[in-house]
């Protein structure tokens, strides 16, 4: 069972999200960064849609009270077992009754916690990833108790690795949306020519931008979203769907990004710059 002691500032239970219920209005949800939470449980040999702890910002205070194997993967994370800092990428054994602690994400935004066999919270709708009302929570909470199969013995196949990324990479790579083309030329290639920076209304559920393009007077009805796809408002806000992003919206999809500039953005920050690179 791991033991939360302190939750951290966001920290949530993710798998590779939940599929099939849309049309009910019901995100996809899962982890924000799916390379690093697939990585992780690549070093342990699990599933790769094994449950993992998403941490954002600042990480929790943990408990194992059964032996197991970790690892840490995606932003730089200020932790410790037990005292002993742990390096990222790495796997660690885990004694009963150790405790993790941890301070402040050093570079990026979130960081996965995988645990050997995954973490067995319960399944909702064919997903164990946190999101009310289908779960009881959005993260979890002190006092909270999740499951894990103990783990004594288990020799990983490679102990550490060092992943080609980096979190400074400002290209944020776009297809065309279903209204690309209601848009004038001058319009898009105004869209392509500029930075934007990340706004303070950024969580799992939309990523706002800062400018904003002019007004324009394209309107449509309300249509389906996916993560990833660019809605632009009438005043020229850009928003960009997360995972926890609603089914349905009303503003222009303008753009689409594709699986790893999911994942790349999941890692930017209040401040940080980005800018769209067309690629089909």
């Amino acid at each position: 069972m791991l033991k939360v002691h302190h939750p951290g500032f966001y920290t949530s239970i993710q798998d590779l999200g939940r599929f099939g219920f849309r049309h009910l209005g019901v995100p996809v949800s899962g982890v924000t960064d799916q390379r690093a939470a697939k990585r992780s449980n690549a070093l342990l040999e699990n599933d790769p849609n094994d449950a993992v702890l998403e941490i954002t910002m600042n990480g929790p205070g943990l408990e194992f009270t059964e032996p197991t194997y970790i690892v840490l993967c995606g932003a730089p994370l200020e932790a410790f077992l037990d005292g002993d800092p742990l390096e990222m990428n790495q796997v660690y054994q885990v004694g009963a009754g150790a405790v993790f602690t941890s301070g402040h994400v050093q570079e990026g935004l979130r960081t996965y916690l995988s645990v050997k066999g995954g973490f067995q919270s319960d399944i909702k709708l064919g997903s164990r990833s946190q999101f009310y009302p289908i779960t009881s929570s959005n993260t979890l909470k002190k006092g909270m108790q999740i499951p894990y199969n103990p783990i004594g013995d288990f020799t990983p196949k490679l102990l550490k690795i060092i992943p080609e990324e980096s979190s400074a990479d400002i290209d944020i790579h776009v297809s065309p949306g279903p209204e690309y083309e209601l848009f004038d030329v001058d319009y898009l290639n105004h869209l392509f020519a500029k930075s934007f920076q990340i706004s303070k209304n950024h969580n799992r559920m939309a990523c706002q931008l800062e400018p904003s393009l002019p007004p324009h007077p394209i309107r449509i009805i309300t249509s389906a979203t996916l993560p990833g796809t660019v809605q632009i408002t009438p005043s020229g806000r850009l928003i960009i769907l997360l995972r926890d992003g609603q089914t349905t919206g009303g503003y222009p999809r303008i753009l689409q990004l594709d699986a790893n500039s999911q994942d790349r953005l999941g890692q930017k920050q209040f401040g940080d710059v980005i800018r769209f690179e067309k690629i089909g």
